[in-house]
């Protein structure tokens, strides 16, 4: 998927278990897309029985969470973000690839910085005992733990293009326009 890297020996076993890594943060996106499609079809029927399940909204809610922070990795890798090729592609050459590496290094500082505060977040609701509001009543530290690995995952992929990069992997136009 990132490619650049040498292809084989230890750094051939990385790049496909990393992309493994990356292709199971989007399947378990795609399965909590699917939670979200289920638990709101099961409101919608126990309200029309006129039966009270204690969560579903809530839940829904920690599964589009879920849904969004697994597919980050995925979703880069595959090129899906939106990028600032209106500014790069100004550039060619080598500007162009020292310009890919200044965004991607921002970017990997900037999803490392969340990853570290997603993760912490993580381990204070659980040493607070932290529990929602809502009528589920869930130890808050269960669904934020979806954030915090989706949040990893990406600073990961980040880092992991980054040092492709740099390496001498092709940059995301020369992909494309092969």
């Amino acid at each position: 998927m990132q490619g650049g890297l040498m292809q084989g020996g230890m750094w051939g076993g990385l790049r496909k278990a990393l992309d493994r890594l990356y292709l199971a943060g989007g399947i378990l996106a795609g399965l909590f897309l699917i939670a979200i499609a289920v638990l709101v079809l099961l409101s919608i029927v126990s309200r029309l029985l006129g039966i009270f399940v204690p969560g579903l909204s809530e839940y829904a809610g920690y599964a589009m969470a879920a849904s969004s922070f697994f597919a980050l990795a995925y979703t880069f890798g595959r090129g899906g973000h939106i990028r600032v090729n209106l500014v790069l592609t100004k550039f060619s050459g080598t500007r162009r690839r020292l310009a890919e590496l200044w965004c991607l290094a921002a970017g990997s500082f900037l999803a490392g910085y969340l990853a570290w505060y997603s993760v912490k977040m993580v381990r204070v609701s659980h040493m607070l005992g932290d529990i929602s509001e809502g009528s589920d009543a869930i130890h808050l530290w269960i669904p934020q733990l979806s954030m915090a690995a989706g949040a990893v995952l990406l600073a990961v992929a980040l880092v992991d293009r980054l040092i492709s990069v740099a390496a001498g992997a092709p940059l995301v136009a020369e992909q494309t326009s092969k």
